[in-house]
């Protein structure tokens, strides 16, 4: 099938993050498989164009917020420039343009060995790194889109675009400059493996670091000193326990509730020596309603009132807010419809719908393959799920005026 021939070619075309990759390593970054779709997407007559997106620092782009403790820098030069770039294929319709329909995979994956890119077809699957998440939407997406423009039943009123993201996987620096450029549509698709569901809600992710401070002493006389270790314990203990009680008693309908993560530790030289730092990283997912600064208050405040003290700052590149898009409004009931959906669902991760929404742009979350096999040594699609996902993309777009 022509949608399973496009994914196995972009599965074979690595684009691992730059950011989880030691600098000029020769799978990094999403050029080859942006300047390889951009030659699909003309050939079908759509019109092609590439939206630099600049980073003052791997991973950041100008006038973000920098990471508070280099985090994603790779030890690279905080002056250093890196430019990467979004694809963007668009279909215009001949009469008046009434209303846009935003269609947006990322091109980037996480890394792997190199046997993973070598697409391997077995038992109606195809396997490899990019699979589900997301290539296997960018060949549903991309594929839908060109059979439109090759078809007589197009839409008179409708522009559709296609934008292939860059840096989801890190900072979503693609989103995010396609909302800074003022990008503007009346629905945006955000493909990421939804088993070919619309997701309509899902939650936020907020890092945090969370620093004591002790008094250093010889461990010969560890009454002398303060032992920052002892007191990030007695932290932990409070996130992990009460903390997270807390979370559970509140629940969205979609979402359930949020959750609180203590992700890694560290602190102290050697054993010999009374430890004056400790820092701990927490990852904590946000129900819509929620803000990065009203949790980190919450967190100070409810440390505080145990009399435990501890320095709190965020290492996001950006804000990962949570999504929660009107699943009636017409154009989502309308996606709904085509699909079989008749209730809106949630999901766990984040993704660039928020970036999208958050810029004005109503995002859902669409597309084949199973979240479960994102980011494992076997990823793969089921091809059947593959070629219905980009059906169903297909019959919705005939379906506009």
């Amino acid at each position: 099938m022509r949608t399973e021939k496009l994914l196995a070619e972009l599965i074979a075309l690595p684009s691992v993050n730059p950011a989880f990759l030691p600098p000029r390593h020769p799978h990094a970054g999403e050029k080859r498989v942006a300047d390889f779709l951009a030659a699909t997407a003309a050939r079908a007559g759509l019109e092609v164009e590439f939206q630099k997106v600049e980073f003052t620092r791997w991973g950041e782009t100008p006038g973000e917020p920098s990471a508070e403790s280099g985090f994603g820098s790779r030890g690279r030069s905080p002056h250093q420039t890196n430019v990467r770039s979004n694809l963007i294929a668009r279909w215009r319709p001949k009469n008046k343009i009434k209303q846009t329909i935003l269609l947006a995979p990322h091109l980037d994956t996480v890394g792997a060995d190199g046997t993973k890119f070598i697409p391997q077809r077995k038992n109606g699957r195809l396997y490899g790194r990019g699979a589900c998440d997301t290539k296997g939407s960018v060949a549903a997406m991309l594929t839908a889109l060109c059979e439109l423009a090759e078809s007589k039943n197009r839409p008179r009123e409708t522009e559709i675009v296609f934008a292939g993201l860059i840096d989801e996987e890190h900072a979503q620096a693609g989103s995010r400059a396609l909302v800074k450029n003022k990008f503007k549509a009346d629905l945006a698709i955000v493909g990421e493996p939804t088993k070919l569901q619309v997701v309509t809600a899902h939650k936020g992710s907020l890092w945090l670091e969370l620093a004591t401070r002790g008094q250093a002493a010889h461990g010969a006389t560890p009454q002398f000193g303060k032992n920052a270790i002892r007191e990030i314990a007695r932290i932990v203990d409070f996130l992990e326990t009460d903390y997270a009680a807390r979370l559970r008693r509140k629940k969205h309908p979609l979402l359930g509730t949020a959750t609180v993560n203590v992700g890694t530790i560290s602190g102290g030289t050697q054993p010999n020596i009374v430890p004056d730092v400790c820092k701990i990283t927490v990852d904590r997912r946000t129900l819509p309603g929620e803000t990065d600064a009203g949790v980190r208050r919450e967190i100070a405040a409810l440390l505080r009132g145990k009399k435990l003290a501890a320095t709190i700052s965020s290492t996001k590149l950006a804000p990962a807010l949570p999504l929660e898009t009107n699943f009636k409004l017409p154009l989502v009931q309308k996606f709904m419809k085509c699909v079989g959906q008749s209730k809106p669902l949630g999901v766990h991760f984040f993704c660039d719908a928020a970036v999208l929404s958050a810029g004005g742009i109503p995002g859902v979350v669409f597309g084949p393959g199973d979240i479960a096999q994102a980011h494992t040594a076997d990823e793969w699609i089921s091809l059947a799920e593959l070629e219905r996902g980009k059906n169903l993309l297909l019959n919705f777009l005939k379906s506009l005026p």
